[in-house]
C-alpha cells in the first residue's frame, strides 16, 4: 500500500508540475537578473545567453515578460530600459509596468501618467487601476484611490485580487 501511495503521489506531482511552472506567465526565470545578465542585457532563451538589449532582438512578449520580472524584483530602471524596447507602445501591460517601475523608483507623477495611458487603452485593466490607486495613496489622494477601488469593484467585484490589494492599501493609509 505504501508503494502504491508513493507512486500515486509521484504521478500527481509530475502531472501538476507543468501547471505550477506556467503560473501567470510572469515567472521569475524570465528575468535577466535571474540569468546573471548585466544591466543593459536581456536573456535570449533561444541562444540561452545574455545579449545586449536591442529593439527587435526579442519578441515584444519576451521583452514584456523580462521587463515585468525585473520590475517585480525591484530593478526599476533596468525594467524601464527593457520595456522601452517593446515595439508595440500601445500595449497596456507594458505601459502599466513602465508606470509601476517609475512609481516605485520615486517618480510618482510619471508613473501615474503611464497608468492613465494604459487605462485609456483598456478601461477594464484592473491591475493598472490598482497600481494607479496605490500611486494616488502615495500622493496623499486617498479620495482618488477610492474612485479606482469603486471602478475595480464594478469591473470584477470585491473578491478579485486587485480589489483586495487596493482596499488593504487604502485601509493602511487611513
Amino acid at each position: 500500500m505504501t508503494r502504491l501511495t508513493l507512486a500515486a503521489l509521484a504521478c500527481l506531482i509530475s502531472l501538476s508540475a507543468p501547471a505550477l511552472a506556467a503560473g501567470d506567465g510572469g515567472g521569475n526565470d524570465a528575468s535577466p537578473a535571474n540569468q546573471s545578465c548585466k544591466k543593459g542585457e536581456v536573456w535570449d532563451k533561444n541562444k540561452k545567453k545574455c545579449v545586449k538589449a536591442q529593439s527587435g532582438l526579442l519578441t515584444d512578449e519576451d521583452l514584456y515578460q523580462q521587463g515585468r520580472a525585473l520590475a517585480r524584483q525591484g530593478h526599476y530602471d533596468w525594467a524601464i530600459e527593457v520595456l522601452a524596447l517593446v515595439q508595440n507602445r500601445q500595449d497596456p501591460r507594458v505601459l502599466n509596468y513602465t508606470g509601476y517601475s517609475h512609481r516605485k523608483a520615486g517618480r510618482l507623477e510619471t508613473g501615474i501618467t503611464y497608468y492613465r495611458e494604459a487605462l485609456a487603452i483598456d478601461p477594464n485593466f484592473n491591475l493598472a487601476r490598482e497600481y494607479l490607486g496605490e500611486g494616488y495613496i502615495a500622493a496623499g489622494r486617498v479620495d482618488l484611490a477610492m474612485n479606482e477601488l469603486a471602478a475595480i469593484a464594478k469591473s470584477c467585484g470585491t473578491g478579485c485580487e486587485e480589489y483586495k490589494d487596493l482596499s488593504a492599501a487604502i485601509a493602511a493609509a487611513n
